[in-house]
């Protein structure tokens, strides 16, 4: 009986695998450095068209933004709604950014009992269970109240209601939305509150 397995007339065909030639250095650090500047165009546009980084500057938002907290605020298709926190630059007398409260939009009416500290929009007293404590604070040349909010305009107020200034302050007053540089929706730093803004 014939055995297959032991037959010395079977052979077996070599295939020769070519080895991959080595790519120069100058290749790897080329692709490397074209990597880094795609990511970087990637960055810039990000940061210039979508997201912008904000320091927060004073107390106004305590307690819900401390005072050096880093956010990642958009602009991108962005309409101001009620209760989003904004990122202003329109010119006023403390010549900085500010970073409030959306309060009130166009078509609102807004009330606010000093004395009470209530705040009333459209009727409804609001819930307002972000702030620091209730409205007491009465700028000397305040806004009069009620007030109904023109189109294309919101009134702002910043959470430490009683150590904030706002729209409630004829200085600043009513904000246009145009000069609303975007949503601040993120705490980067500190670390140990990184985590979405409300």
């Amino acid at each position: 009986m014939d055995n297959e397995a032991g037959d010395s007339g079977s052979f077996y065909r070599i295939q020769k695998v070519e080895e991959e030639e080595p790519r120069p250095m100058q290749a790897v650090v080329f692709e490397y450095f074209e990597t880094l500047v795609i990511a970087a165009v990637i960055v810039v546009i990000l940061c210039t068209f979508v997201f912008r980084m904000v320091r927060v500057d004073g107390t106004s938002m305590v307690p819900t933004l401390a005072d050096g907290d880093f956010l990642v605020s958009t602009h991108a298709f962005y309409t101001p709604q009620h209760g989003d926190i904004v990122v202003i630059t329109q010119p006023n007398e403390i010549a900085v950014p500010l970073i409030k409260r959306v309060i009130a939009k166009g078509g609102d009416t807004l009330d606010i009992d000093f004395e009470s500290g209530r705040v009333t929009l459209n009727g409804e007293t609001l819930r307002e269970d972000y702030i620091n404590d209730r409205t007491y604070y009465e700028p000397d040349e305040a806004l009069s109240f009620p007030l109904t909010v023109p189109e294309g305009m919101i009134f702002a107020m910043g959470d430490n209601r009683n150590h904030s200034s706002d729209s409630r302050d004829a200085h600043i007053g009513l904000i246009d939305e145009r000069y609303i540089m975007g949503q601040t929706f993120f705490r980067l730093f500190p670390l140990t509150e990184m985590g979405w803004v409300h």
